[in-house]
């Protein structure tokens, strides 16, 4: 059987020959991938931009997610980022660094999941990099539409308003320490939710048009992002019992905090990955679907998050990319 062919195999354009037939042209794209330069509609005169890395061996391997895997992550987790500003996704360009031996089969499926992640919400990939490197790495810019409206921001949340969340809570922290166990096959679901976030894309233009006063992707836990928010802010957060708050996700988690001896709290409150939007409302406000109460904004004391009015009992708030 002949070996798998590689990108050492291929030139630049044959490789790129591969790579363009999976990626979606996106609604506001003007001039697609082939130019120096592609060209995005941006009606609003503003445009929202964030970046994103992913490194293989820090925030995916190979042996546990695919190609497709990995490329629907990091169209989900920067489209997170676009959403939680109250914009609508546009487009991503994509930079991608490839040791030669890495297999032409995993580029073309990466593209895939970049395709696939971007197609349903009308976002185009519309251009980015190659380059031979030492690793894996997929570093994604994204950008956004804010349609007429302002932006939401971290500052904006003020005393008496609702906290609120939307998406799943611990499931792709779970799905990790099961796979970290060597248990990855107790559970499909929870260790498809760290390869592949779910994030609800379209609750952040939802909630800027429901009057949102804050809003954040909650990609590093809840007590971080919180944490964050509330600096930001100038305000404390003070949270639900979080078996209370995200009962559905504590259910779901308990088999496997049981099976590894976690408290099903850890994942919930400082498990990263899922991208959920975290938001506050004013009080009596209409919350738009899926948010859901998770608890209330304090006036500014010495702590930047509370649990039930009290200092979080867990061992970490969160994942910090220097001290993981």
């Amino acid at each position: 059987m002949p070996a798998e062919p590689t990108v050492a195999d291929l030139d630049e354009q044959e490789l790129l020959a591969r790579i363009f037939p999976h990626l979606p042209v996106g609604d506001a794209t003007l001039v697609p991938p082939g130019d120096d330069a592609a060209v995005v509609a941006t009606p609003d005169g503003r445009t929202v931009v964030t970046c994103d890395v992913l490194v293989e061996d820090v925030h995916f391997r190979r042996a546990w997610s695919t190609g497709h895997q990995v490329g629907l992550r990091a169209a989900a987790q920067n489209l997170a980022d676009v959403a939680a500003m109250g914009a609508r996704p546009t487009a991503l360009v994509v930079g991608l660094v490839m040791p030669p031996t890495t297999p032409v089969a995993w580029v073309e499926a990466l593209a895939a999941g970049l395709g696939d992640g971007c197609r349903p919400h009308g976002a185009g990939v519309v251009g980015g990099d190659l380059s031979s490197g030492p690793a894996l790495m997929v570093a994604v810019t994204a950008f956004g539409d804010l349609e007429g409206r302002a932006p939401v921001l971290r500052s904006g949340a003020r005393a008496g308003d609702v906290v609120a969340h939307a998406g799943r809570r611990g499931w792709s922290a779970a799905g990790l320490a099961l796979l970290l166990a060597g248990q990855g096959g107790a559970d499909d679901a929870l260790v498809d939710a760290f390869r592949v976030p779910c994030p609800p894309l379209t609750a952040g233009v939802d909630a800027a048009r429901a009057g949102a006063t804050a809003l954040m992707d909650v990609s590093d836990g809840l007590l971080r992002d919180a944490g964050r928010l509330a600096r930001a802010s100038g305000v404390t957060l003070d949270l639900a019992d979080p078996c209370v708050a995200f009962d559905d996700d504590a259910r779901r988690l308990a088999p496997a905090a049981d099976l590894l001896g976690v408290d099903v709290r850890e994942w919930l409150l400082a498990g990263g990955e899922d991208h959920g939007l975290l938001a506050t409302f004013p009080a009596g406000a209409a919350l738009p679907a899926p948010f859901v109460p998770v608890g209330r904004v304090l006036a500014r004391a010495a702590t930047d998050v509370l649990v039930e009015g009290a200092r979080p009992a867990v061992g970490t708030s969160g994942w910090d990319h220097f001290r993981a």
